[in-house]
């Protein structure tokens, strides 16, 4: 029986633009043996919902670069909260102020990659939690 490949949802929320960032990470996920799905730019807490429970994933991944972190990343947590999807890990990348992060982990953020992360790093952040949630 194959291993069940990793499904990993990659989402920019809001008005930012920049998806750089976003497509580097899916790439390098998708490149690690992940089934990545890329959502596109300006996507609503609603809609990166809406395309996980859909999409069936395991993880859900925001590039948010815009400063609406606080207000975007808890919206999408009641939500997936809301459906039932409590059990799918949400990681979080950006420019992300320190001060900002635990009560981003509060409200149920599982881990945030600062600029600079290395790929790898979060390559292998997605395998153990995964493999730990299986």
């Amino acid at each position: 029986m194959p291993e069940k490949r990793i499904r990993v949802l990659i989402a920019k929320p809001g008005l930012d633009g920049h998806d750089r960032g976003a497509k580097i990470i899916a790439r390098a996920l998708r490149d690690a043996g992940m089934e990545v799905i890329y959502t596109g730019l300006r996507q609503t807490p609603e809609m990166i919902a809406s395309a996980a429970a859909q999409e069936d994933v395991d993880v859900i991944g925001l590039s948010i670069l815009s400063g609406a972190h606080n207000t975007l990343a808890p919206q999408l947590m009641q939500l997936l909260k809301q459906k039932g999807m409590s059990d799918v890990t949400v990681l979080l990348g950006g420019t992300i102020p320190q001060a900002d992060i635990a009560n981003l982990k509060k409200a149920g953020i599982a881990e945030i990659f600062l600029p600079g992360t290395p790929t790898q790093e979060i390559i292998n952040y997605v395998r153990q939690r995964v493999a730990r949630e299986i």
